[in-house]
């Protein structure tokens, strides 16, 4: 089942216990996931990668190197290693002697790859070069052989997951990733990759502040011992006066011992609230762990000891009987663990089913009757997988898994390999193309011939045929004009001659028509088209004009060359061309295409 785990908070004494039960869960093969916590940087594997990712970046550390190669994804001897640098000198991935003995080759194999990882760091992301190691050492299905290995696997691919998100956020550098790592693992708090789902089977580990607004089928409260109150009270605080009393180095302010007993109760107060905020997480089953003798009085689960320890009789807590629980096994004498007279003793609370007069009951079990101190399962899972003696058909059907993943992998990136969609520019289509371009119509603009030219020229052309209206006169055209030539810095001599150029362009009977059939709603001007080919390519273009006349489009493309070559014009009528027949397969009527030379 879905089983919640809640803890008062997360302090270092708790998370010496968190750990304790992340190791009793893995050991068990139970699956897991602990929420804020800050076990993550200290997991083994996390640390093996996080060392091998410091002995790339930093060839020159020994210690990294030494780590990486040591650990569990090369798992090299310490034999070997010690003997190799006694007889090189030092474990440096660049000064890897070309003749080593046979028994060492593995060594220099394992520093020559270190030195090619460190090579290309910087020339691919930081989750291909944590890839390329992990695939280089088949460290994912030794990591998956392991006691909740798929808690294993899923934090190391955690690590790739950190590394696209350093990138998104703008990380342009291995060893910023490298060093982003190294400081939360410091003092950093990063929670654990969630491999357990919601509705999954398995167990979470929160604080009760992280389960709010959360519910679930089983919620066991951890910790008994965490104190509901912890004296003497920490601080005290003053609003009225802006003042703030603090305890620090063991000495505490006068104000701040006035008022302990106020504050001790405000914090008894909140420990309340968090023990309801607690057992409300629960909707089949609330597990308490509580001392069967005498009730826990500063715990800080301590709030329900009136829902958990029945009324006290003259004989304690042994009378009457309580009923037998559905679904329990049958309980001893003592809900104390031991034996003998101690654990039997009068005062202590008889296991079973305790019936309340507000109408809830609880179970108290007898602890000798579960499975404690079980031996956790140390080496690897499904160790006949790799073992000498292992059956030929469990080793059979295992390679014929192996070779299916590696078939349907393989179909995997060859179909992401294979564009699903190809998509071109008009202009790069019409400059590789060498046909010739029929029925396009060049017309000519009458010009000065001491105008300006050039790149600039054309471009503050071009941008102001774009806005400037068909039927502006002089003195808009000048407007738009000098807007642009301000943007893109154009000299005077260029600035006027646009507005020459663009007033004789608007002029043309050609614009003419096009303003005409701007007022009947028939005309687009910078208009984005989409033309796809037989073989699938999408052709993308903007047209500088389009207007529809006499029942057919005519498109237009300004061109502001002085002269045009026979190459440049051939690839300036192509890519009009193609425009045009965007356009009238768009609008499923006829379409001509006009070089329009201002």
């Amino acid at each position: 089942r879905h089983v919640c785990l809640l803890f008062r908070r997360f302090d270092a004494f708790a998370g010496d216990m968190t750990r304790g039960y992340v190791q009793a869960l893995e050991a068990r093969g139970i699956p897991h996931l602990l929420v804020g916590g800050s076990s993550f940087h200290s997991r083994e594997e996390v640390e093996t990668l996080r060392a091998a990712l410091c002995g790339i970046e930093w060839p020159e550390d020994e210690l990294s190197v030494f780590a990486t190669l040591r650990g569990s994804l090369f798992a090299l001897g310490d034999e070997d290693l010690f003997e190799y640098r006694h007889a090189v000198g030092r474990l440096h991935p660049f000064q890897v002697p070309e003749a080593l003995p046979p028994h060492l080759a593995s060594i220099g194999e394992a520093l020559r790859f270190l030195a090619e990882l460190h090579r290309g760091r910087n020339g691919r992301t930081v989750a291909e070069t944590i890839a390329l190691l992990l695939e280089a050492t088949r460290a994912p299905a030794g990591l998956v052989l392991r006691p909740s290995g798929e808690q294993v696997l899923a934090n190391v691919l955690h690590l790739s997951q950190l590394a696209r998100a350093y990138e998104s956020a703008g990380g342009i550098s291995f060893r910023g990733f490298v060093q982003q790592l190294l400081a939360e693992a410091d003092g950093g708090r990063a929670a654990e990759a969630p491999i357990l789902e919601e509705g999954s089977d398995g167990v979470r580990l929160m604080t009760v502040h992280k389960a709010k607004g959360l519910e679930f089928p089983v919620v066991i409260l951890a910790d008994m011992t965490a104190q509901l109150v912890r004296p003497p009270a920490n601080r005290w605080l003053d609003t009225r006066r802006g003042l703030a009393a603090v305890r620090l180095a063991g000495w505490s302010p006068a104000e701040l011992l006035e008022h302990q007993e106020a504050e001790l109760g405000r914090d008894a107060a909140e420990g309340v609230r968090v023990a309801y905020v607690a057992a409300t997480r629960a909707r089949d089953l609330l597990v308490v762990p509580a001392v069967g003798v005498k009730e826990f009085e500063n715990g800080w689960a301590s709030p329900l000891n009136a829902a958990l320890y029945p009324p006290r009789t003259p004989a304690g807590w042994r009378e009457p009987s309580p009923s037998s629980a559905a679904g329990c096994p049958p309980f001893g004498s003592t809900s104390l663990l031991g034996s003998g007279a101690a654990a039997a003793a009068p005062g202590s609370v008889r296991p079973g089913r305790h019936e309340f007069e507000t109408g809830h009951a609880a179970v108290w079990w007898d602890p000798n009757l579960l499975h404690l101190d079980a031996q956790p399962l140390f080496g690897i899972r499904q160790e006949e997988l790799i073992g000498k003696d292992a059956p030929p058909d469990i080793v059979a059907a295992d390679l014929g898994c192996h070779e299916r993943w590696r078939a349907a992998r393989a179909a995997a990136l060859e179909s992401g390999a294979r564009p699903s969609l190809l998509v071109d520019t008009a202009t790069a289509r019409a400059a590789a193309s060498t046909a010739v371009p029929e029925g396009v119509e060049v017309v000519e603009v009458s010009r000065s011939a001491e105008r300006p030219s050039g790149a600039r020229f054309g471009s503050l052309v071009h941008a102001a045929l774009a806005e400037v209206d068909l039927g502006a006169d002089r003195v808009g055209i000048e407007a738009v004009v000098r807007m642009h030539a301000r943007i893109l810095g154009a000299t005077p001599e260029e600035t006027d001659g646009s507005v020459l150029a663009i007033e004789a362009a608007l002029g043309h009977p050609l614009v003419v028509r096009a303003r005409a059939a701007a007022a009947r709603g028939e005309c687009r001007r910078e208009t984005p088209l989409t033309l796809r080919e037989a073989n699938g390519t999408l052709v993308e273009g903007v047209a500088d004009l389009a207007f529809r006349d006499g029942g057919r489009w005519t498109v237009v493309d300004f061109k502001t060359d002085r002269e045009l070559a026979a190459a440049a014009r051939a690839v300036y009528e192509r890519q009009v061309a193609l425009y045009a027949r965007a356009v009238g397969e768009a609008t499923g009527e006829p379409a001509v295409a006009v070089l329009l030379r201002v």
